[in-house]
């Protein structure tokens, strides 16, 4: 870990590579994650993200945006540190696609006391080598990382928080937040991603 996670009143953002993210963000910061709803009703998984208070949302229900940005409002209000991968998707890879602002907007108008911190997730040479991508089943992308040999090592870059009183609006926090963890990667923004909410794929990168 590099630098200081904030212990509540937060809303992590971060990249996304792998399912491992939410194992490795999980138990750095407790919080809980901002999931698609189908996972609810996966088996073990689903009884697991229950446990950790997951907050859900519908995967294709644009008309239900503001429902779902109000349920993560509350989780911010009453101090929770909750955590969200805004691409959306793991179909990145080891780049950082556009963050979509969607959820974003659970944080206006600001609440007091509740920032964002940005955390780059960082695995290095091994990103390539996890990352979640194309039509890989889940079953198949976690027996590939299960049997590759020795460790993965991954450090979690806690960045500056930000204010959202300060930021403006969703849509210049989200591009903001991107930005930040971009250059924590030591990456460069990929110049022909589309813009953010166009031809994403559902949260954690399966239809």
């Amino acid at each position: 870990m590099e630098g200081r996670p904030l212990a509540g009143h937060v809303l992590y953002v971060s990249n996304h590579v792998s399912w491992l993210d939410i194992l490795a963000l999980g138990s750095a910061t407790g919080a809980a994650f901002v999931s698609r709803d189908d996972v609810e009703g996966w088996p073990l998984v689903g009884w697991i993200a229950g446990l950790n208070d997951t907050i859900y949302v519908a995967r294709q229900a644009r008309r239900e945006v503001h429902g779902q940005a109000d349920r993560l409002r509350r989780a911010l209000r009453s101090g929770r540190a909750v955590a969200l991968f805004p691409e959306g998707t793991t179909e990145g890879g080891h780049e950082v696609l556009p963050f979509r602002p969607s959820l974003f907007a659970s944080l206006f108008p600001p609440l007091d006391g509740v920032k964002v911190q940005p955390v780059a997730i960082d695995y290095g040479d091994s990103a390539k080598e996890i990352a979640w991508v194309g039509a890989e089943p889940a079953g198949a992308n976690a027996g590939r990382v299960m049997r590759r040999p020795g460790s993965i090592p991954v450090i979690l870059r806690f960045l500056e928080p930000v204010d959202p009183n300060r930021a403006g609006d969703r849509k210049i926090l989200a591009a903001r937040a991107q930005a930040e963890i971009v250059e924590a990667l030591g990456l460069a923004a990929p110049a022909n991603a589309a813009p953010s909410g166009v031809g994403a794929k559902p949260l954690y990168g399966r239809r």
